[in-house]
């Protein structure tokens, strides 16, 4: 029940960041979004990090946190850049193939799995797999203005692939770790590697509109972290495929909020989704 738990409430948190961010970034781009929600997260996580206590690290550790937050940080600046091109009810469903790489590598590496729940695992896979070869082919005229969604498919494989070793690697660092130092190392990579340069460019923007947005962002990326490194101890595969959930949220939550519309594929893809998630949380209770 605790991987239920975690991954979706690392859902959740995951689609209201994708929601956020996608405005964020075409309000100031990507590149500064990402710096300003590593940084929020960064300070977010401190206190945490005081409270665990003081941890010590052997190779293997440290190994596992460096592809975790090289992985995370990566992987949002592609999504980032994705969101500035393409609708979030495209772009979010292809991202959330995260969670089925992981699941797939963490089978791989023995983590064992029942019959049925593999079997709702993989309906939940085809239903993300169904919103996502919806993507360029049914794109719908609306009032989002979005006009160059093959260039945003491309980032958004790109946020996935690095995204699903990084979720992987993100489980390992939580079995062994409090899960605050599970989302340390992206906050960190993140403030070195794209902030600190933005800031000594004089090129790290915010506007008034973006702020309320990239704190959002900071904090919603930081809690589904933590949510999901916490679901992950009892389970990485079932956390990492229903933290990937936070695409039908996101896609719903666009229809009402960004004015994009949902093509009858992605509509189908989605309620495919939400029914297996029923089914698996019904098997694991």
């Amino acid at each position: 029940m605790i991987a239920i738990l975690g991954g979706l409430g690392a859902a959740l948190a995951w689609a209201v960041a994708a929601l956020c961010s996608a405005r964020a970034s075409r309000l100031i781009g990507s590149t500064a979004t990402l710096a300003w929600a590593m940084l929020i997260g960064l300070v977010a996580i401190s206190p945490l990090l005081l409270v665990s206590g003081p941890v010590s690290f052997d190779r293997a550790e440290l190994a596992w946190m460096g592809l975790s937050g090289l992985g995370n940080v990566v992987g949002l600046l592609a999504v980032y850049r994705a969101f500035q091109f393409g609708k979030v009810g495209i772009v979010a469903p292809i991202v959330s193939t995260e969670g089925a790489i992981a699941a797939v590598v963490s089978v791989a590496a023995g983590e064992p799995l029942s019959v049925a729940a593999g079997v709702v695992l993989g309906a939940i896979v085809a239903g993300v797999a169904v919103v996502a070869a919806a993507g360029s082919a049914d794109v719908v005229e609306d009032r989002s203005g979005i006009r160059h969604q093959p260039i945003a498919t491309v980032f958004a494989i790109t946020a996935a692939l690095c995204f699903g070793l990084s979720l992987y690697a993100t489980g390992q660092v939580g079995a062994t770790l409090p899960a605050a130092w599970a989302v340390v190392p992206a906050r960190l990579i993140g403030v070195l590697a794209v902030a600190v340069p933005l800031v000594l460019l004089s090129r790290l923007r915010l506007t008034r509109a973006a702020a309320p947005l990239v704190l959002a962002v900071g904090l919603a990326e930081v809690t589904g972290f933590m949510s999901f490194a916490v679901g992950a101890t009892a389970g990485i595969a079932i956390s990492a495929v229903l933290a990937s959930q936070f695409a039908a949220i996101a896609a719903v939550a666009a229809h009402f909020l960004l004015g994009e519309r949902l093509s009858a594929r992605q509509a189908a893809g989605a309620a495919t989704i939400v029914v297996s998630v029923a089914l698996l949380t019904a098997l694991q209770a």
